[in-house]
């Protein structure tokens, strides 16, 4: 009973920090340090999409990335060195992951218009990824802010804490109940595959194993862009219309047109409470808009570091 009790005021005491820790995020946190913080990096986002608009859906998954690898830290940014080894080379990330020189204008930017190193890593990975949707025809949302830069990384936890493109549906929900999230946010998040592309190696085995589930013409026109053997690098659009945020990724599932197998188990057509968010969120784009911006506020807020707690680095790939 003793040990019980030790171990529920243990628990608290965990809970009572990260309670606090999302507490002190909020939304005009460099109103007053760095006034046009926001803006400045509205700017690079804004350039940067309109240069190359796949690096909407780049800026928007290393947020993502961040957030669930020991919550929002900027830990994803880290570099390897002879004596660190960071993220980046996790299977989830290797040479998928991008946009980091993206993020290392900001940063440069940040310094010289705030005049001091105030605006985190970690931050600047959260504003840039709802900048990302905005330039790309979706939501804005307001970001709570605050968040400190991890000094440490951890390549493990990289690989046991993303969802993968093989990923079923029992193992979808787990992980984001795991990370504090429901089945609605495991749905309208996914809908940010309404952006970007994929590589041939993360469909290729529902691209030739699952032709029930997977629509005939477009596996045909799959096919000539990912062989069986080769061309692991070929990208393909994550729904036909990767340019825009809109719903056109809910009705390709509807169409068994999910180019991963992790989207595609979102939609079954066997009446589930995921089939029924996937038709509400295609027929309802507002509603798509609206909780879309809640849960990337939620996803947001999970493990930031702040008070004491970590550090602003002022260089987004090494600790100070």
């Amino acid at each position: 009973m003793a040990r019980f009790s030790f171990l529920f005021a243990c628990f608290m005491v965990i809970l009572a920090s990260t309670s606090l820790a999302k507490a002190q995020l909020q939304p005009y946190y460099y109103e007053k340090i760095c006034p046009k913080a926001l803006a400045t990096i509205q700017k690079i986002v804004y350039e940067a999409v309109s240069q190359e608009p796949r690096m909407g859906a780049s800026l928007l998954r290393l947020h993502f990335h961040d957030c669930f690898v020991n919550g929002c830290d900027g830990s994803v940014l880290l570099d390897d060195t002879p004596t660190f080894t960071g993220e980046k080379n996790a299977a989830p990330n290797q040479n998928s992951l991008r946009g980091f020189e993206v993020v290392d204008r900001i940063k440069d930017a940040l310094i010289s218009e705030c005049k001091d190193n105030v605006v985190s890593c970690a931050d600047i990975l959260a504003v840039a990824a709802r900048d990302s949707v905005v330039a790309l025809g979706g939501p804005s949302y307001k970001v709570l802010l605050g968040r400190h830069d991890a000094r440490t990384a951890s390549q493990a936890a990289a690989n046991n804490s993303i969802p993968t493109p093989t990923s079923n549906f029992t193992q979808l929900l787990s992980n984001f109940q795991a990370h504090g999230l429901s089945l609605r946010d495991l749905v309208v998040l996914s809908g940010g595959h309404t952006l970007g592309f994929s590589r041939c190696t993360s469909f290729r085995s529902r691209l030739y194993n699952e032709t029930c589930t997977l629509e005939t013409s477009l596996a045909v026109k799959l096919k000539s862009n990912c062989p069986i053997n080769g061309g692991d690098n070929n990208l393909s659009p994550l729904d036909q219309t990767s340019h825009s945020f809109d719903t056109d990724y809910f009705e390709g599932l509807i169409q068994k047109k999910g180019l991963l197998h992790s989207d595609q188990e979102l939609f079954k057509g066997d009446g589930s409470g995921a089939d029924s968010l996937v038709k509400y969120y295609n027929s309802n784009p507002v509603a798509f808009w609206n909780d879309f911006g809640s849960s990337m506020i939620k996803m947001g807020e999970m493990g930031p570091l702040t008070g004491t707690q970590g550090e602003i680095r002022k260089n987004c790939r090494r600790i100070n």
